[in-house]
C-alpha cells in the first residue's frame, strides 16, 4: 500500500518561491514515502482516513477538499434483470457509505467532496440490465432544481435526492457519478432505438442542495451501457471559496475534449476527476496519469478513484502541480478518505528553473548536449573532443519490446553514468545520468511514436526510462512497483506536441515531482535529482491529439 504519509515531521525545508510553506519529509513509515506539510497537524479519520494540511500566514488562499476512494457494493449479477425498487436498494447501500463520509469530511471543515465513477451503481451492465439504476436528469442550464427541498418535482430521482441532502448535511459542494436517462423522440436522429438517451454522469451540488451542473461522460471506455452525447459537455462550475472548477471523467483524461478544451478559460484552475481507473503500469497507473495531469497543466487535481484491486483499481489523490496526497493500495478491501487544504491559485512547476539549476554540473552538460558542443567523458572530467563523441551512445545494443502494447524501440542503461539516445520514427530521447552505485537491475530507455490502439485508439509520443521485470531484454515493459536504481538524470526528446505528461513513479508506488521541467532548444526536458526511492519510471508522455 502506498499512501501519502501520517507519523511524523522530521525535517523542514523551504520551497522557492513560497512565503514560509513548508515541506517535511516523511519517515517512519516503512513504504509509505511522501511528505506533510509543515507546522500544521496530521489526524488519522479512523483508520480508513488521512488528513494533510498546509500552516500558511493567509488561510484565505486555501481551502479545504476530500477525495474519496470507494469500495462498491456490486450486483452480484449485473446482466440479470432487477426492479427498480432493487436497485435502489443496492445503491442506498452505496450511498450510505458516501454519507457517513461527508460527516467525517464536514468535521474537518471541507469545502468540496468528489465521489467515484460507477461508484453508486457499479459497472459491467447492459444497455437494458441498467436502466432500473438510471436516475432521471433534468438539464441543470434549463431547469434550476434543487431534489433534496423538491423531491416530487421530477420522477425516478432518488439517488439525486439522497446527494442533494449530503450537500446540504454536509454544508460542501458535492461531486458524485452516477447513470442518468433522458427520454427522446423519433425525430431526433441520434435517439436510441429504445427512445432514450443513457449516459455516464457526473453531477455537482452546492452546499444549499442545489443541482449547479452536470457532465456526460464524452470519451466511453467500452460501456456499452451508455450513449455518447452528441455534443460534449464542456462544463465548468463556480465556488465561492475557489473559483472555477472543471469537470470530467477517467478515460477522458487522455483525450483533448474536454479536457484540455476546458483549459482555454485561464480561470479553471481546479479539476474535479470521478474515475473508474484499471492500472496499467509501467506508464497508466491512476496516481501516475492524475500527478501528471496537475504538472503538465498547472492546475489542482482532485481525483476519487473506485476501489477494487482484483480489477487492478485503486489510486486516488488531491495533486498540485508541485506535490500530491494520495492513496494507491492493492492489498486492502476497504475505501480511504483523503483530505488536504489546496491553494486557490496553485504555483506551475513547467518552464520554472531557480538560480541553481545554471550552475549544476550535469544541467550544464545537458545543455551543451542540445547546443550540439563535441565533447567527451573520462575520468569524471569533461574534455573537449575534435569531433562529436558517441559517448556510450553506440555500445549498448538496440532492442525491441513491447510496453503497453505498443513496441517500443529500447537501450540498455547498462553503465554507472553515460549519455544515451534512441529514436524511432520522428522521435528521439536523449538520457544523461548518474548512478551512485550499479543496482542488480535491468534499466532501459525506449521511445515510441505511433498510433496506440489497443484499448482505444490514440497518438502518442513517448520517450521512457523504465525498470524492466528481469534481466532479460524482453522483460523491459512489464509491470514493476519494486525497485532499487537511484539515478540523477536529464531525460528529453524532440517532442512535436507541446501536451507533455511527466510520468513519474518510484518503489512502492511512491510519486515523484520534477526538479525542473520545460522546453530547451526545441526539446522538452525533465530533470531530477535525489530520489526518495528506487526509480520505476520516468517518462515523457506526449500526445497528439491531431493524429487520433
Amino acid at each position: 500500500m502506498a499512501t501519502s504519509p501520517e507519523v511524523w515531521c522530521l525535517d523542514c525545508t523551504f520551497i522557492p518561491g513560497r512565503k514560509k510553506f513548508m515541506v517535511c519529509i516523511m519517515s517512519g513509515a516503512s513504504s509509505r514515502l511522501a511528505f506533510l506539510l509543515c507546522g500544521c497537524y496530521m489526524v488519522a479519520l479512523g483508520v480508513h482516513a488521512t488528513e494533510h494540511c498546509v500552516a500558511e500566514d493567509h488561510e484565505t488562499d486555501y481551502y479545504m477538499a476530500a477525495v474519496y476512494e470507494h469500495q462498491s457494493i456490486l450486483s452480484l449479477n449485473p446482466l440479470a434483470p432487477t426492479s427498480r425498487t432493487q436497485a435502489l436498494e443496492l445503491m442506498n447501500r452505496n450511498l450510505d457509505i458516501y454519507e457517513q463520509q461527508v460527516m467525517t469530511a464536514a468535521q474537518k471543515g471541507v469545502q468540496i467532496i468528489v465521489f467515484p465513477e460507477d461508484g453508486i451503481h457499479g459497472f459491467n451492465f447492459t444497455r437494458t440490465s441498467i436502466y432500473p439504476f438510471l436516475d432521471f436528469m433534468p438539464s441543470p442550464q434549463l431547469v434550476r432544481w434543487n431534489p433534496c427541498l423538491e423531491p416530487h418535482r421530477f420522477n425516478d430521482t432518488e439517488v439525486l435526492q439522497r446527494l442533494s441532502c449530503m450537500a446540504i448535511k454536509g454544508d460542501m459542494f458535492l461531486v458524485a457519478n452516477l447513470g442518468t436517462k433522458q427520454p427522446c423522440h423519433s425525430g431526433d436522429r441520434g435517439c436510441p432505438q429504445d427512445g432514450r438517451y443513457q449516459f455516464n454522469t457526473n453531477v455537482v451540488f452546492s452546499t444549499n442542495g442545489t443541482l449547479v451542473d452536470r457532465y456526460r461522460k464524452y470519451n466511453l471506455y467500452f460501456e456499452a451501457a451508455f450513449d455518447t452525447p452528441v455534443r460534449v459537455d464542456h462544463t465548468i462550475f463556480e465556488t465561492p471559496f475557489a473559483g472555477k472548477f472543471g469537470v470530467f471523467t477517467c478515460f477522458d483524461i487522455l483525450f483533448f475534449d474536454p479536457a484540455i478544451r476546458l483549459l482555454g478559460d485561464s480561470e479553471v484552475k481546479h479539476i474535479v476527476f470521478p474515475a473508474a481507473w484499471m492500472n496499467q503500469l509501467p506508464l497508466l497507473a491512476a496516481i501516475q496519469i492524475q500527478s501528471a495531469f496537475a504538472i503538465a497543466f498547472g492546475v489542482n487535481l482532485l481525483a476519487a478513484n473506485i476501489h477494487h484491486p482484483s480489477l487492478g483499481m485503486t489510486g486516488s489523490g488531491i495533486h498540485t502541480p508541485l506535490k500530491s496526497v494520495w492513496h494507491h493500495d492493492m492489498e486492502n478491501l476497504t475505501g480511504h478518505l483523503i483530505i488536504a487544504k489546496v491553494a486557490k491559485n496553485p504555483q506551475g512547476l513547467v518552464g520554472t528553473e531557480n538560480a541553481t539549476d545554471k550552475m549544476d554540473p550535469s544541467h550544464g552538460k545537458f545543455l551543451k548536449i542540445l547546443a550540439g558542443d563535441p565533447y567527451c567523458e573520462k575520468d569524471s572530467q569533461e574534455v573537449h573532443c575534435d569531433e562529436a563523441t558517441k559517448w556510450n551512445m553506440n555500445a549498448a545494443p538496440t532492442f525491441y519490446s513491447e510496453m503497453m502494447y505498443d513496441n517500443f524501440t529500447l537501450v540498455p542503461v547498462w553503465e554507472k553514468e553515460g549519455y544515451l539516445r534512441v529514436c524511432a520514427n520522428g522521435l528521439c530521447c536523449s538520457l544523461l545520468y548518474k548512478r551512485p552505485t550499479l543496482s542488480k537491475e535491468l534499466y532501459a530507455l525506449g521511445v515510441f511514436d505511433g498510433l496506440h490502439t489497443v484499448h482505444g485508439t490514440y497518438y502518442v509520443q513517448v520517450c521512457a526510462l523504465v525498470k524492466c521485470g528481469g534481466l532479460g531484454f524482453d522483460t523491459c515493459g512489464q509491470e514493476v512497483t519494486e525497485a532499487t536504481g537511484i539515478f540523477e538524470f536529464h531525460l528529453w526528446g524532440n517532442f512535436s506536441t507541446s501536451y507533455i505528461f511527466p510520468m513519474f513513479l518510484t518503489s512502492g508506488m511512491t510519486l515523484e515531482t520534477p526538479d525542473q521541467l520545460g522546453w530547451e532548444n526545441d526539446h522538452y526536458f525533465l530533470r531530477k535529482s535525489r530520489l526518495s526511492s528506487g526509480l520505476v519510471t520516468a517518462a515523457l508522455y506526449g500526445r497528439l491529439y491531431e493524429r487520433d
